[in-house]
């Protein structure tokens, strides 16, 4: 199963126009973000408020990630302030999986952002969250914090945006986005072994652990005939027929 790199702002300094800062509401929506990451299976590692970008950007690449997600939110330049509006997700121009993933985060945030034609994905080279990291890169600024109109926005919709977010997550990694439920404790119950836990709803799906006969595992979700179960440290999909819930 995927794993990425979640990092919300670290700017403390930058202010909302009605109140707040970028870091505040930042972390808000990666804290509403986090039940629907667990709930779809998308592992994450996530910064903190007092750790800088570059910070960020080094504990990310000390990692093996599969996307690093950067959220941010946008001011106007000098001149400008508080009269521009819209969305735009930053990729680094040589990397094809970061402008898929950019591109799949922008093409669904235009369902719920009031200004879709405001919002687009676009390259750059001048982000060190996009030029530095190692893994595929998707720089997120989610509205202009200084437009009253955006920041308000922001502050109404963390929950719809998140669930846009990692429901684009989840199409990028090829995996069925799945709303939170409640954990519940199973057992394996299968008379050859072992089952099979596999990184996909899918009987070809790649293997990422076997777990044996009478093994415990944590139900955290179900696709059709599928659990989505976490076994020791892996997080993958089984098969419910084989499952027994205690």
């Amino acid at each position: 199963m995927p794993i990425i790199y979640l990092s919300p702002s670290t700017q403390e300094s930058n202010l909302y126009v009605n109140s707040g800062t970028e870091e505040e509401w930042m972390n808000r929506l990666a804290d509403a973000m986090a039940p629907y990451l667990v709930a779809s299976g998308i592992q994450y590692v996530r910064n903190t408020p007092q750790m800088t970008a570059a910070g960020a950007i080094a504990a990310s690449n000390r990692g093996r990630y599969d996307l690093h997600l950067a959220l941010h939110s946008n001011a106007a330049p000098e001149g400008k302030y508080g009269q521009v509006r819209g969305i735009v997700v930053y990729y680094f121009p040589g990397s094809a999986q970061g402008k898929r993933a950019a591109e799949r985060i922008a093409e669904n945030l235009k369902a719920i952002y009031p200004l879709p034609d405001l919002v687009r994905a676009q390259p750059t080279t001048a982000i060190g969250e996009v030029r530095r990291v190692r893994a595929p890169s998707a720089f997120l600024e989610l509205g202009y914090h200084d437009n009253r109109d955006d920041a308000a926005w922001i502050q109404s919709n963390l929950d719809a945006a998140a669930r846009n977010i990692v429901l684009s997550l989840t199409e990028y990694f090829g995996i069925p986005f799945l709303t939170p439920t409640a954990p519940r404790n199973a057992v394996v119950d299968v008379s050859w072994g072992y089952l099979n836990i596999r990184s996909r709803p899918e009987t070809s799906a790649p293997i990422l652990a076997k777990a044996y006969d009478g093994a415990k595992l944590t139900v955290i979700n179900q696709w059709q005939g599928w659990y989505l179960v976490r076994f020791d440290a892996a997080v993958g999909y089984a098969s419910a027929d084989f499952i027994t819930l205690i």
